[in-house]
């Protein structure tokens, strides 16, 4: 074989290597992982202060039990809806947390504020309590019925005396937002503004509970 035929069929090879490459880069299968981004419930601003002083309960404890969500909406993935009934979920962005668990902590920092407490608890603890809030039927998504996208939170919430032994009121919450943006950053910006509206209407609607109010509030 003489060194012509050599050289013709190295560079035939190196061809051949050089495409064989070249298409297992560009195969959909062999791209690079999408980076994954996670975003908190952080809402800005704090809830209302208490009205005119400590209220009724101010010599009161009051636990807080973690919010129970929705099938569906008890994980960390953002959700979101393109049609109802049927829930999606965002590829490369996610909470840190399921959002019941970030809800939790924001809701007894939003009681304490109100002043109405003396002292508000997360459960589980071994601390006795005078009062106790339960919520559930907890959904936060992103709804792409129209434009621009709104944030839809609910929320289910249910005072109870546990001196007496009786729920004191219940009330279904429903906030809804619009998205600045068509897309997950959009949403989670959304989310936390409706997360900032609903503590303020819980901490309200605790206090006018605990206040009797004559507005029949529970």
């Amino acid at each position: 074989m003489n060194s012509d035929l050599i050289e013709w069929l190295g560079r035939r090879l190196l061809f051949f290597f050089m495409t064989v490459v070249a298409a297992a880069c560009a195969f959909p299968g062999q791209t690079k992982k999408e980076m994954i981004h996670t975003y908190v419930l952080n809402p800005e601003g704090a809830p209302a202060e208490g009205r005119g002083g400590p209220g009724k309960g101010a010599s009161s404890v009051l636990l807080v039990n973690l919010p129970q969500a929705q099938s569906g909406f008890d994980t960390e993935r953002i959700a979101y809806l393109k049609r109802s009934h049927e829930v999606s979920y965002y590829a490369a962005s996610e909470w840190t947390d399921p959002p019941a668990r970030m809800l939790a902590p924001l809701l007894v920092q939003a009681l304490e504020r109100s002043h109405v407490w003396r002292t508000v608890v997360q459960m589980p603890s071994a601390v006795r309590g005078d009062y106790r809030l339960d919520s559930d039927h907890l959904t936060l998504a992103q709804e792409f019925f129209e434009r621009p996208s709104r944030v839809r939170l609910t929320l289910r919430t249910q005072l109870i005396d546990l001196q007496h032994a009786r729920p004191v009121g219940t009330k279904a919450f429903e906030i809804l937002e619009e998205a600045p943006s068509e897309d997950a950053y959009g949403g989670v910006i959304a989310a936390n503004r409706a997360v900032a509206k609903l503590l303020e209407e819980v901490a309200v609607w605790v206090r006018d509970c605990t206040e009797a109010d004559p507005r029949g509030a529970c």
